[in-house]
């Protein structure tokens, strides 16, 4: 459409005009151009109400969004993806010969990464097996002469019963050989009195002198066998150790009540039990009465069963448990040779992707040496450094809505915060600021806040680490409403009762 022309400036051509003749009429081109000028001016304004109101319902409907998603939400561009790395380091030294897997390939827990030489730790193996038997062949040895050693202290408990009952046997025979010194004794006194009556008779001739005689024979006798029978007595004391005759009184049958519990005889076989008793780990006090120790013996097992008690001493006899602790000894070098074995294949410990390989077939390394790294797939979480002005209104919980870089509008994940960092970036850097010193300028501080990726699935959209991310928190959203994640113990409870004051 033209845009009407101009109306013309030229003056109109001046019409004399008498008075009381009517006005002059304008030309009909005129009128026209003027109302054409109306009519434009007119829809012009119209359009221009128009496109202003498309214009400002364009900005209520774009705007009022806007206004209100930056009201409810706080974003920062200074984030990226962080995740778990492992470095794969042997444990033991030795000379590679074998590497499974190079940069960029993905692995899974337990997948085979290297392999050392297992030659010379088979052979310490081998050296700790033999250790083993051979301390097995000395346990078995050593449970035989423990069991050779019950034996002997049985034997020798029997040989102080026998001297217990020796000595009760001597006793008994002083006895018996007192009370045939008394016989004797009775038989001399009417001997010797037959004697003195036959003297007085044989002056008188009321006798024959060969009886006389005879009678003096018997006497002489008599006194013979009081004697032997006497010095039978003496030897039996003496061999009790015992005086010839009684400190105090002339029974000769007196002895000690306890004198089968200290002959010397009863005390040696007690102390030869002792020392057999001792090495089978049986303790006495050397005040104790060869009875006394017996009995406490048999109670060991409330029946009195001598096998039983044996039976539980064997096994904790010190020199059963001196070689059991070699074969246990023994037997660990052995789990640690074979764990060092194991050791020459290093395995994956993580899921994930190989990266800074540095090892090569050939390569001698040391344990802890770092042959590469594994980056978790799974284990992936967003650092975001948010300004300390922005941190009010964020609490544990709240969702965030994360824009990655690498996949521009095309992917949006979802997050959710998980913890706050306790000490803003500048606090945990290496060298930290000491603002105490010189001039002091204000700088707003940046608070690492962690954020966890919801339904993240790394085979179909993998987040690479240290890749940017634009996280937008939704701080209308309540959360957790916590800022500090809740205390969660890292071991069991003690099963101990509390200490009662």
């Amino acid at each position: 459409m033209e845009p009407p022309k101009p109306p013309s400036t030229a003056p109109a051509p001046s019409i004399a005009a008498s008075d009381g003749d009517p006005a002059p009429r304008e030309p009909h081109a005129t009128a026209n151009a003027r109302i054409n000028v109306s009519n434009h001016a007119h829809g012009r304004r119209w359009w221009l109400w128009i496109t202003g109101g498309v214009v400002l319902l364009i900005v209520l409907i774009v705007g009022v969004p806007w206004i209100i998603h930056e009201l409810n939400t706080v974003s920062t561009d200074d984030a990226y993806v962080n995740g778990h790395v492992t470095f794969v380091a042997p444990r033991v030294p030795g000379q590679v010969i074998e590497v499974l897997v190079d940069d960029n390939n993905r692995v899974h827990q337990h997948d085979l990464l290297v392999k050392l030489d297992p030659k010379p730790y088979q052979v310490q193996v081998d050296i700790a097996q033999a250790a083993v038997n051979a301390a097995r062949a000395d346990l078995a040895t050593t449970q035989a002469s423990v069991r050779s050693l019950a034996g002997q202290a049985r034997s020798l408990r029997f040989a102080l019963e026998h001297a217990i009952e020796d000595v009760d046997n001597q006793i008994a025979l002083l006895r018996s050989r007192v009370a045939t010194l008394a016989s004797k004794k009775a038989a001399l006194a009417k001997a010797q009195a037959d004697y003195d009556r036959a003297l007085p008779l044989v002056a008188s001739g009321g006798i024959a002198k060969e009886e006389v005689d005879r009678r003096k024979e018997v006497l002489a006798v008599a006194e013979a066998e009081v004697e032997e029978a006497l010095q039978g007595v003496y030897q039996i004391r003496v061999s009790l150790g015992l005086p010839p005759t009684p400190a105090s009184g002339n029974d000769l049958a007196q002895t000690p009540p306890d004198l089968d519990q200290t002959f010397s005889a009863v005390r040696q076989a007690q102390q030869s039990l002792a020392q057999a008793a001792a090495q089978l780990n049986i303790t006495d006090s050397f005040d104790v009465t060869p009875k006394q120790m017996i009995a406490d013996f048999y109670k060991r097992d409330p029946s009195g069963d001598i096998d039983k008690i044996y039976a539980k001493i064997l096994p904790e006899a010190p020199a059963v448990k001196l070689s059991e602790a070699k074969l246990a000894e023994a037997e660990r070098n052995l789990d640690q040779a074979n764990l060092n074995l194991s050791y020459t294949n290093v395995w994956a410990e993580i899921d994930g992707v190989v990266t800074r390989r540095n090892v090569n077939r050939g390569n001698n390394v040391v344990a802890g040496q770092s042959l590469m790294a594994v980056r978790s797939l799974t284990e992936i979480w967003i650092d975001a450094n948010f300004k300390e002005t922005q941190i009010a209104r964020m609490r544990i919980g709240q969702p965030v809505d994360l824009d990655v870089d690498m996949y521009g509008s095309k992917h949006r994940f979802e997050g959710q915060i998980t913890g706050f960092t306790m000490g803003t970036g500048s606090t945990l850097a290496l060298l930290p600021p000491e603002n105490a010193t010189g001039n002091f300028v204000k700088v707003v501080q940046r608070l690492p806040v962690r954020i966890d990726v919801l339904h993240y699935d790394p085979d179909k959209t993998p987040l690479f680490i240290g890749t940017s991310v634009e996280p937008t928190v939704h701080v209308t959203e309540k959360g957790t409403g916590q800022v500090l994640q809740p205390y969660m113990p890292t071991t069991a409870p003690s099963t101990q009762p509390e200490t009662q004051p």
